[in-house]
Protein backbone atom coordinates (compact mmCIF):
# COMPACT_ATOMS: atom_id res chain seq x y z
CA UNK A 1 0.00 0.00 0.00
CA UNK A 2 1.49 3.45 -0.80
CA UNK A 3 0.73 6.82 0.67
CA UNK A 4 0.45 9.42 -2.01
CA UNK A 5 0.82 13.35 -1.13
CA UNK A 6 0.35 16.52 -2.96
CA UNK A 7 2.59 19.43 -2.37
CA UNK A 8 3.85 22.45 -4.60
CA UNK A 9 7.10 21.27 -5.37
CA UNK A 10 6.30 17.72 -6.52
CA UNK A 11 4.41 14.24 -5.48
CA UNK A 12 5.35 12.67 -2.18
CA UNK A 13 5.21 8.77 -2.35
CA UNK A 14 5.43 6.98 1.17
CA UNK A 15 5.40 2.53 1.29
CA UNK A 16 3.31 1.51 4.36
CA UNK A 17 6.40 -0.87 5.08
CA UNK A 18 8.44 2.40 6.07
CA UNK A 19 5.78 3.63 8.54
CA UNK A 20 5.86 0.23 9.85
CA UNK A 21 9.40 -0.30 9.86
CA UNK A 22 9.57 3.19 11.82
CA UNK A 23 6.85 2.63 14.47
CA UNK A 24 8.39 -0.67 15.17
CA UNK A 25 11.66 0.77 15.81
CA UNK A 26 10.02 3.80 17.96
CA UNK A 27 7.54 0.83 19.70
CA UNK A 28 10.65 -1.17 21.18
CA UNK A 29 11.93 2.23 22.40
CA UNK A 30 9.25 2.41 24.94
CA UNK A 31 9.55 1.50 28.43
CA UNK A 32 8.33 -2.36 29.43
CA UNK A 33 7.72 -3.63 25.92
CA UNK A 34 10.22 -6.55 25.35
CA UNK A 35 9.64 -6.61 21.29
CA UNK A 36 7.17 -6.83 18.38
CA UNK A 37 5.34 -10.90 18.26
CA UNK A 38 4.04 -12.52 15.29
CA UNK A 39 1.56 -15.17 15.73
CA UNK A 40 1.62 -18.01 13.58
CA UNK A 41 -2.17 -18.70 12.85
CA UNK A 42 -1.79 -22.28 12.15
CA UNK A 43 -0.41 -23.55 15.54
CA UNK A 44 -1.17 -20.27 17.63
CA UNK A 45 2.81 -19.86 18.79
CA UNK A 46 4.15 -16.48 19.39
CA UNK A 47 7.22 -15.74 18.23
CA UNK A 48 9.46 -12.76 19.46
CA UNK A 49 10.77 -10.63 16.67
CA UNK A 50 14.23 -8.73 16.57
CA UNK A 51 15.93 -6.48 14.58
CA UNK A 52 15.20 -6.11 11.14
CA UNK A 53 11.85 -7.90 11.38
CA UNK A 54 10.10 -5.87 14.27
CA UNK A 55 7.78 -4.51 11.03
CA UNK A 56 6.18 -8.07 10.89
CA UNK A 57 4.60 -6.81 14.22
CA UNK A 58 2.82 -4.42 13.02
CA UNK A 59 0.19 -3.72 10.41
CA UNK A 60 -0.40 -0.15 8.68
CA UNK A 61 -3.44 0.71 6.99
CA UNK A 62 -4.29 4.09 4.90
CA UNK A 63 -7.77 4.88 5.89
CA UNK A 64 -9.95 7.95 3.87
CA UNK A 65 -7.77 11.65 3.88
CA UNK A 66 -4.90 9.48 4.29
CA UNK A 67 -5.74 9.08 8.23
CA UNK A 68 -3.05 6.18 9.40
CA UNK A 69 -4.48 3.47 11.56
CA UNK A 70 -1.48 1.10 13.35
CA UNK A 71 -1.87 -1.99 14.74
CA UNK A 72 0.63 -3.32 17.42
CA UNK A 73 1.45 -7.00 18.29
CA UNK A 74 4.06 -6.73 21.60
CA UNK A 75 5.16 -9.01 24.10
CA UNK A 76 5.23 -6.92 27.28
CA UNK A 77 7.93 -7.03 30.43
CA UNK A 78 7.01 -9.18 33.55
CA UNK A 79 5.88 -6.82 36.41
CA UNK A 80 4.72 -4.14 34.30
CA UNK A 81 1.57 -2.47 34.10
CA UNK A 82 0.08 -3.33 30.47
CA UNK A 83 -1.97 -0.87 30.23
CA UNK A 84 0.37 1.95 31.09
CA UNK A 85 2.89 0.41 28.62
CA UNK A 86 -0.38 0.43 26.28
CA UNK A 87 -0.66 4.13 26.70
CA UNK A 88 2.87 5.03 26.95
CA UNK A 89 2.98 3.11 23.35
CA UNK A 90 0.56 5.01 21.90
CA UNK A 91 1.60 8.53 22.56
CA UNK A 92 5.10 8.25 21.69
CA UNK A 93 4.26 6.49 18.44
CA UNK A 94 1.34 8.62 17.28
CA UNK A 95 3.70 11.84 18.16
CA UNK A 96 7.11 10.54 16.06
CA UNK A 97 4.78 9.07 12.74
CA UNK A 98 3.52 12.39 12.70
CA UNK A 99 6.48 14.46 13.11
CA UNK A 100 8.03 11.90 10.84
CA UNK A 101 5.05 11.62 8.11
CA UNK A 102 3.56 14.79 8.34
CA UNK A 103 -0.04 13.13 8.47
CA UNK A 104 -2.54 12.39 10.98
CA UNK A 105 -2.34 9.20 12.92
CA UNK A 106 -6.24 8.41 13.47
CA UNK A 107 -5.98 4.73 15.66
CA UNK A 108 -3.45 2.84 17.44
CA UNK A 109 -4.92 -1.08 18.29
CA UNK A 110 -1.92 -2.45 21.27
CA UNK A 111 -2.16 -6.58 21.27
CA UNK A 112 -0.06 -8.40 23.76
CA UNK A 113 0.70 -11.45 22.50
CA UNK A 114 2.96 -12.57 25.56
CA UNK A 115 4.65 -11.93 28.93
CA UNK A 116 8.73 -12.36 29.12
CA UNK A 117 10.66 -11.77 31.61
CA UNK A 118 13.99 -9.83 31.12
CA UNK A 119 17.18 -11.12 31.86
Amino acid sequence: MRIELESPNGDVIIESDVIAQFAGLSAIECFGIVGMATVNMKDGFVKLLRGDSVSKGVNVTVGENNAIAIDFHIIVAYGVSISTVAENLMSTVRYKVEEFTGMQVEMINVFVEGVRVID
